[in-house]
């Protein structure tokens, strides 16, 4: 139960980090237009780059460190301590690096904006989430983060008006990242304490840091680099088409990936003290959990695709319509790859294959990039992300075929990833029918959430009766339902 309510604490988390900007998505863009949200996305993710190298691979070691040694004080003391202090050293060299690249490198129409960037850059010095979620606090997350995200919402509607506000805009969506970060350091006395730490100790985590890195690397370059490839290749106006697409597609993979960030600390401790059955069951219950829910977001944002984008953004980012059908088709093979490589690969050390299988989907991903994006732009960079992930799945898959019940999860998966083809016919269907009007994209929603809710029931009672008193149990759990 603990599982659950933290999945569904890192859920809600997920979601809220990616639906708030959703919120102000449309204004921005009738606001701002396609060239300016590029201009955006384009310093974004060149900034993202150096907070990627501030942090290494601290998220998945921190975590995966911290909730092995949680249950011994003295030991969480002294690994916190460790970690972070070779992350500040690294974070503030990257930051230094940063401003350099500004100075001397960054093209002078956008340099304006790349110090606005800053701010997100140095967020990097103060991040410390891979802690919370190692001890499991995925609630106090949740809580510090709604509050500066809600903030920056308020900022953006009441003061970026025109188009000669992006650099605001750039300062408060930076501002929040760094404020966010900033927020969680009030609560650390609670559970941890700095300690005197040996250098020779934190040289030790710096390879294993730097391993876990490469993977972080290979993943950045199909999730960040084609939109810098997009600027660079194309119109800045292709870009900022891309960037609101993936808005959608990022929010479903905040939730897909919100039961791995759950699970790693989770499986670690279980792998630490030899529970190796408790975790095999884990393994098992996520990939059709995970399906449940992957197949009605990849389906439904397909088959909505072309009225959200119009009455979201306006009819300017109609060409939005044709680019999220094709990123939806990621999500498939992102559920499956997350499962595998969160739950098995990582807590097991098998840093090697996670590493191996990541950079086969950035090469392929690079290659498609560089074939398509000049030809087709935006559509270009879609596919290569969704070959990305089919190249990652795959190789997951290749090194882990000796060892777990592959074809028993496709068993599992492909009843959800039917059902979820079926509600995209019949949303497909009504969604002839529909206006680009708000009340018709409620209308054509709707229709696929009533259809996949109803096709699961059926099957879920159909073939496994034991469900319903499952989900039973767990609603009165959670009080949602009364004890009798």
């Amino acid at each position: 139960m603990k599982v659950f309510k933290n999945f569904l604490y890192n859920v809600a988390y997920q979601i809220l980090i990616m639906i708030l900007p959703l919120i102000t998505a449309p204004y921005i863009a009738r606001v701002m237009g396609a060239e300016l949200i590029g201009v955006y996305s384009f310093t974004h993710s060149i900034a993202y780059y150096f907070v990627l190298f501030a942090q290494l691979g601290l998220s998945v070691y921190g975590n995966r460190t911290i909730a092995r040694v949680r249950d011994d004080q003295d030991k969480l003391n002294y690994s916190f301590s460790s970690i972070y202090k070779l992350q500040l050293i690294i974070a503030i060299i990257s930051s230094l690096i940063y401003m350099l690249y500004v100075c001397f490198g960054a093209k002078q129409e956008y340099k304006i904006y790349f110090y606005f960037q800053f701010l997100y850059v140095i967020s990097g010095i103060f991040d410390i989430n891979w802690f919370y979620f190692g001890i499991e606090k995925f609630k106090l997350t949740v809580t510090r983060n709604t509050i500066i995200k809600l903030l920056t919402v308020v900022l953006i509607l009441v003061f970026v008006k025109s188009k000669q506000d992006l650099g605001l805009y750039i300062i408060i969506m930076a501002g929040g990242v760094l404020l966010g970060q900033l927020a969680m350091w009030t609560q650390l006395r609670k559970y941890v304490h700095f300690v005197k730490t040996k250098w020779s100790d934190c040289a030790k985590a710096f390879l294993p840091i730097l391993i876990l890195f490469l993977p972080t690397i290979a993943t950045s370059l199909y999730r960040y680099m084609d939109k810098i490839m997009l600027g660079s290749m194309t119109t800045i106006s292709q870009l900022g088409y891309y960037e609101n697409s993936e808005k959608f597609i990022s929010i479903a993979m905040g939730v897909i990936n919100a039961l791995g960030t759950v699970m790693i600390p989770k499986m670690s401790n279980l792998l630490s003290k030899g529970n190796f059955k408790t975790a095999r069951e884990y393994l098992n219950k996520s990939i059709e959990g995970i399906y449940i829910i992957a197949s009605p977001l990849a389906f439904g944002l397909a088959s909505v695709a072309t009225i959200l984008s119009v009455v979201f953004y306006g009819a300017e980012f109609s060409d939005c319509g044709k680019i999220i059908p094709i990123l939806s088709i990621s999500l498939i093979f992102s559920a499956w790859a997350n499962v595998i490589r969160t739950q098995y690969l990582i807590p097991n050390n098998r840093d090697k294959e996670y590493i191996i299988s990541m950079f086969c989907g950035a090469g392929a991903n690079m290659v498609v990039n560089i074939l398509l994006i000049p030809v087709v732009g935006a559509i270009g960079a879609a596919i290569g992300t969704v070959i990305a992930e089919a190249f990652v799945a795959i190789a997951h898959s290749f090194f882990v075929r000796k060892e777990l019940p592959l074809f028993k999860f496709l068993k599992l998966a492909i009843p959800y990833v039917i059902i979820g083809a079926i509600m995209y016919g019949i949303v497909t269907i009504v969604s002839l029918f529909a206006k680009y009007s708000v009340i018709w994209l409620i209308i054509v929603i709707m229709s696929g959430v009533l259809s996949y809710g109803m096709m699961i029931i059926i099957y879920l009672c159909l073939t496994k009766g034991q469900y319903y008193e499952v989900m039973r149990k767990m609603l009165k759990k959670l009080h949602i339902i009364k004890s009798t």
